[in-house]
């Protein structure tokens, strides 16, 4: 009879990994925060360096960004039995011409879809920027993730929320494309909360 894995094994394994290991110029360190009573699930890119550095999630002015977006204190946002958070990538992957590289491919072929499997209580995805929507919305993405942020309404039925990357780095998009934070965010924060208010009771 198949043993069967159960999520604390598999955060071990996965904690343990050193499959990408000459590709990382900090070495390996996975980073990820889940529980099998997550609600929400945030997936996005792959650890900076502070993050790195710190082995805390979202510990970094992209976060800050992030939490400010759902209005979500610290306390709440670190607790994984209503927020989980997997990024692409669980290691820093390394710096390119314009910023941080992309997270290893490697990473979602090994330990996504596991994870994933393991989380029967999420109700939510916020799919956190190109990366995370290839994964979870395949070809039902539009051609740019602009207008897979701005059709956002269109993945509500597939429990995902579609949102640019909160990084510094992309704070020209965020001028350009002003609607986002007019309109779009405090329509997500609405549905964020609105998965805690029914099945926590916190309304």
């Amino acid at each position: 009879m198949a043993k069967v894995e159960t999520l604390a094994n598999l955060l071990k394994e996965i904690r343990a990994c050193r499959y990408c290991e000459e590709h990382l110029p900090l070495g390996p360190n996975p980073i990820l925060k889940v529980h099998e009573e997550s609600r929400i699930l945030i997936v996005g890119q792959a650890p900076g360096t502070k993050v790195h550095k710190t082995s805390i999630p979202w510990n970094d002015p992209s976060g800050v960004r992030l939490r400010d977006w759902l209005q979500m204190e610290p306390d709440f946002f670190y607790d994984e039995t209503k927020v989980g958070i997997l990024p692409m990538g669980f290691c820093y992957p390394g710096k390119g011409e314009r910023g941080d590289l992309p997270p290893r491919p490697e990473c979602a072929e090994l330990w996504q879809d596991r994870v994933h499997g393991h989380l029967k209580k999420v109700k939510l995805i916020l799919a956190v920027g190109a990366y995370a929507q290839k994964h979870y919305l395949g070809k039902k993405r539009k051609k740019t993730m602009t207008e897979t942020v701005r059709h956002w309404r269109e993945y509500v039925p597939e429990r995902v929320l579609a949102m640019p990357h909160p990084s510094p780095r992309n704070i020209m998009w965020r001028r350009k494309n002003a609607w986002f934070e007019a309109e779009v965010v405090p329509a997500m924060r609405q549905k964020v909360w609105d998965v805690f208010d029914d099945e926590l009771g916190l309304s």
